[in-house]
């Protein structure tokens, strides 16, 4: 991401207590299609809100036990939906979602605006968060004038990781140099092993990149992504 600029540093002090911070900024060029504002406008740039490691999980696990319902069936999406919200009202920014529509560009947005690539499992890898890390929102704006984007990182950590323990940690070889095969892993975790194994410490090719293990979530994290998985699309 650029440097410091008022707008930035006031959405990284407002997201901050939540253990959220600005994960980029995406500038769209005039020939492009771009989001559709509320208003019906065109949006200029679009400011990336992410994770890394573990500082949204105590806020989280704190606001879910404070639910009638425990968040309902997406309370990590509830939580964000709620935070994001707030923080775009202040800053006089549209958020979206990766999981609601119209379904936004995501990871090709992140892949722009932090130079990242996917790994094996289909998670963009960070070269110093490594898998621990996730996109939970972003701000669009219709005018923009604090900076730019991240110029396309060339420095991917699996180009040169040699011995690529992801891909011989999955006991049903779900994850391949062709990708993650979902379905698989659903099946794994429904059985004894998988339930003794990953679906209690996360996921065994997750854990074995070497690459930001500093960052790991903790095993309340883990197992409530990999309950998450298990759930139908």
């Amino acid at each position: 991401m650029s440097g410091p600029s008022s707008v930035l540093t006031e959405i990284e002090t407002l997201l901050a207590r939540h253990g959220l911070s600005p994960r980029g900024v995406v500038r769209f060029g005039s020939d492009e299609p771009t989001p559709r504002l509320p208003d019906g406008g065109r949006s200029e740039a679009v400011v990336l809100i992410g994770v890394a490691g573990a500082g949204m999980w105590p806020v989280f696990s704190a606001w879910r036990a404070a639910q009638p319902d425990r968040g309902g069936s997406d309370p990590l999406d509830r939580w964000s939906q709620s935070v994001i919200d707030s923080v775009a009202r202040e800053v006089g920014a549209a958020a979206c979602y990766p999981s609601e529509a119209p379904y936004q560009p995501f990871q090709a947005w992140a892949m722009r605006a932090e130079g990242l690539k996917a790994s094996p499992l289909g998670i963009l890898v960070h070269p110093r968060f490594g898998l621990w890390h996730s996109y939970r929102g972003a701000l669009l704006f219709g005018d923009w004038q604090d900076g730019g984007e991240a110029a396309v990182g060339s420095d991917h950590p699996c180009d040169r990781c040699r011995d690529k323990p992801c891909l011989s940690a999955c006991p049903v070889g779900a994850v391949t140099e062709d990708g993650f095969d979902v379905l698989g892993c659903r099946r794994h975790l429904a059985t004894p092993q998988g339930q003794r194994g990953c679906m209690i410490s996360g996921c065994l090719a997750r854990n074995a990149c070497p690459v930001g293990t500093e960052y790991r979530y903790p095993e309340a994290q883990l197992q409530f992504h990999m309950q998450a998985l298990t759930l139908p699309d």
